[in-house]
């Protein structure tokens, strides 16, 4: 016999088990309205572009020369790089004297897993971008630096990191150049209500560790889902004088590349800078004093690197070098290097970008043969990359996790053509 009470129960009940049923879809549809809609900003960083002069410069290691233009997708180049996959071999055009080290630095694991089981472990995708950067890097040495690395997760900082199996496989194929670097856990603030360290301080807990590595260690930085394609050796050649002008021979020390078509900001994804660079130092600075969770998440890390590199540094002699809106346009209208950062193309590092409809092109299948084989040959002409300024790919973890990333594995990558797929394919071994 079913009681009133029954009655009003029930469609509760049935809505709640429906929505629990229907909430991954609701989300995702949300998710997509959201990020699509004409206020959303994201057709801005979809915007077509073209590379500057001094753009290329940097990218270059300072030969210059004009960039043709891009469309919502950059267009492809027909210039040739050689990448050769010997693991023990080393890029013919590196100069062993370079400024910038060819040193590699990633971070992983800051943040407990207890209290932070959202953080995460290193997997095999963690695995694969540190196996892409010892193979197109070609580096001196690759330090992962560290909090817990333990498999399974573990709250204890001193669990031993060789138990997480893709680190061990990392340590013994490659021991002489892989290296573990331990950093003990930051002291746990208690905040009001007795919070603990938030999510957003261990982000920025690794935005200012990256800094302070690179001040004091220089070379690359990379997040752990970035993947290389090919040497950074131009990089690492001093940046700045030729090129697009303005340079005027004087050195910079650290090279950034800009996030979307708008130039909206330089992403700190992916930083390569010289040891005691000023403009890591000025970056750093701006951490002290300041309260980062009332800040939009990406303004130190994104936005405000732009901001400084438009204020300009000291130049060699110590004095300072601060280019204003029309100081920073050379003779011809175009972009030039400015202060003690060299701005390289969005291409470089970060194209396509974060936005839906860009993560959506990267992972969908592609549907006939002669679409694979076009962008095939389009890897192996741009040496490893989709387009001609492509060195990496940000893989843009953050945007990309549940709906694609989180799904890959050997098998997936190896037999699903995906344009990211086929990017990254060539890094995976015969034995996974």
């Amino acid at each position: 016999m079913i009681t009133k009470l029954t009655r009003r129960v029930l469609p509760v009940i049935t809505g709640l088990i429906l929505t629990y049923i229907l909430f991954p879809s609701l989300y995702y549809y949300g998710d997509y309205v959201r990020q699509t809609n004409p206020f959303s900003g994201q057709r801005s960083i979809e915007q077509a572009f073209t590379p500057t002069d001094s753009e290329l410069a940097c990218l270059r290691g300072g030969g210059g020369g004009g960039g043709g233009g891009h469309g919502s997708f950059p267009g492809f180049g027909s210039k040739s790089y050689s990448n050769n996959d010997n693991e023990n071999g080393h890029p013919s055009d590196f100069s062993r004297e370079a400024s910038i080290p060819n040193i590699v630095h990633f971070i992983y694991g800051l943040a407990n897993p207890q209290s932070h089981p959202s953080a995460g472990h290193f997997d095999f995708l963690s695995y694969l971008a540190v196996r892409a950067a010892l193979v197109s890097l070609q580096p001196t040495i690759l330090n992962l630096h560290y909090t817990y690395l333990s498999s399974p997760p573990s709250p204890d900082p001193g669990a031993d990191p060789l138990s997480n199996p893709w680190i061990r496989r990392l340590a013994q194929k490659w021991p002489d150049k892989f290296r573990l670097v331990h950093h003990p856990p930051p002291p746990e603030e208690e905040g009001a209500g007795g919070r603990k360290t938030s999510k957003t301080q261990y982000a920025h807990l690794s935005d200012t560790l990256r800094l302070q590595i690179l001040l004091e260690q220089g070379g690359i930085y990379l997040d752990i889902d970035v993947f290389a394609f090919r040497s950074f050796s131009p990089l690492l050649l001093s940046p700045g004088g030729g090129g697009g002008g303005g340079g005027g021979g004087r050195h910079r020390d650290t090279l950034l590349g800009y996030e979307g078509g708008s130039r909206w900001g330089l992403c700190n994804a992916v930083i390569v800078a010289r040891p005691n660079a000023t403009f890591i130092k000025r970056w750093l600075d701006t951490y002290e004093n300041v309260d980062l969770e009332k800040e939009a998440w990406n303004y130190r890390s994104v936005l405000l690197p732009k901001e400084l590199a438009e204020e300009g540094g000291n130049d060699e002699s110590g004095d300072d070098v601060v280019l204003g809106k029309e100081e920073a346009r050379g003779k011809d209208g175009k972009d030039v290097a400015k202060g003690d950062v060299c701005a390289l193309p969005p291409d470089a590092f970060f194209w396509p970008t974060w936005t839906w409809r860009h993560i959506e092109w990267m992972h969908t299948p592609l549907k006939t043969k002669e679409e694979k084989g076009f962008w095939e040959g389009q890897i192996a002409r741009n040496g490893g990359g989709l387009f001609e300024n492509q060195m990496a790919y940000h893989a843009w973890g953050q945007m990309a996790w549940d709906r694609y990333l989180k799904w890959l594995t050997p098998e997936v990558i190896r037999t699903k053509d995906t344009r990211f797929n086929l990017l990254v394919r060539r890094f995976l071994e015969d034995d996974l």
